[in-house]
């Protein structure tokens, strides 16, 4: 799931979604959330 789907899941932005789990980085399980390389992006659309 992507944060555009979890973003639209809980009703805000993904900005909001993305900045909230920057900041309270302690809430969320470690792998929780991870970032695709710009390869893996690409491969994925």
């Amino acid at each position: 799931m992507l944060d555009k789907d979890l973003a639209e899941l809980y009703d805000v932005e993904t900005r909001v979604l993305n900045q909230a789990v920057t900041r309270n980085k302690e809430r969320f399980p470690e792998d929780f959330m991870f970032q695709l390389s710009k390869k893996e992006f690409e491969i994925l659309k």
